[in-house]
């Protein structure tokens, strides 16, 4: 018999959902048929798996240690772990711009992918992970049943804030707070042409998942969705503009093709922009990636968190 004692990272959540990460290589039929013959229970009683559990709540399970080792999550949180890269305090991959007991927020980097696309990839993800377990901030033991994770995501060449949960509850409690768009995002970027007015547009935007390109149009049609895009300008340098820009609605590529449509596009945007201006950018200042940062984000209790974009924002002139 094993007997685990419920913390903070585990409480406020359904019994079956955190069975399902101490016994991730089960599946839920072997779950619930423990449940059902009392071979796992909550607090010494017989339990379907759709209880809250909460912080000092035991779980006792009554399965041989071959089994429990057949099924529980240690191979695979090691794993995990031995393929985490090595943090470097000296020379960190991103700068930290906010950290408390509950959330983390990085300066991700263009080039850096915020989350996995294959197996073999490192991303800002497993960057934050590997530093949360070099801080003591979790541990191997605590991985088992709770991994902190991003939980915004921007585009690889997109520099910028990128939010993390350290514990559940703060990753339960940001998560709600992003659904519900109580949180307000803002953006920098540099595009081709003047601007001189604030502007707040709207239009309807397709995404092709099998090429990721999205499609935008003035009329509703099948699959599309709205989206609502708010900018104004900053400075103007030759023909080209810094814009602050929020992002009231969140789409696949969003602020990227909203402003091309609007004959604003993106310096060294090589899908949405134009490719003699990219290349005029790229030869002039060594651009090779989209021009876009998320720099700012305002909560409902009016607390702000900024990170401003590179310093070459400021420079472009064409």
């Amino acid at each position: 018999m094993r007997e685990f004692v419920i913390g903070k990272n585990e409480a406020e959540q359904r019994f079956d959902k955190y069975l399902k990460k101490l016994l991730s290589e089960a599946g839920s039929g072997f779950i619930y048929k423990m449940l059902r013959k009392k071979n796992i229970v909550l607090n010494g009683k017989k339990s379907d798996g759709s209880e809250i559990i909460h912080i000092g709540d035991s779980v006792k399970v009554f399965l041989s240690d071959e089994t429990f080792l057949k099924f529980s999550s240690d191979k695979s949180t090691n794993d995990r772990i031995i393929a985490l890269p090595k943090w470097n305090s000296d020379n960190p991959p991103f700068d930290i711009i906010y950290e408390d007991k509950d959330i983390l927020v990085v300066n991700k980097p263009s080039g850096m992918l915020t989350q996995k696309a294959k197996d073999n990839d490192v991303s800002c993800n497993e960057y934050i992970l590997a530093y949360l377990l070099k801080e003591g901030c979790i541990t191997t033991e605590s991985m088992k049943t709770f991994r902190p994770s991003v939980l915004n995501r921007l585009d690889r060449n997109t520099s910028g804030i990128v939010i993390a949960g350290k514990t559940l509850s703060g990753s339960q409690n940001m998560s709600k707070a992003l659904n519900e768009r109580s949180i307000h995002k803002y953006y920098k970027a540099v595009v081709y042409g003047v601007v001189e007015d604030e502007t707040k547009v709207e239009a309807y935007l397709y995404h092709d998942e099998k090429t990721n390109k999205v499609t935008l149009s003035d009329k509703m049609s099948d699959g599309a969705k709205k989206i609502v895009t708010s900018y104004r300008p900053i400075s103007v340098a030759g023909n080209v503009t810094l814009l602050e820009i929020e992002l009231i609605t969140g789409r696949t590529h969003q602020i990227r093709a909203h402003l091309a449509y609007m004959n604003h596009p993106i310096i060294g945007d090589f899908k949405y922009g134009i490719d003699s201006v990219n290349r005029m950018a790229r030869d002039k200042y060594k651009i090779k990636s989209q021009m876009l940062h998320s720099y700012k984000l305002e909560f409902e209790d009016k607390k702000t968190i900024v990170c401003e974009p590179p310093d070459i924002f400021m420079k472009v002139k064409l």
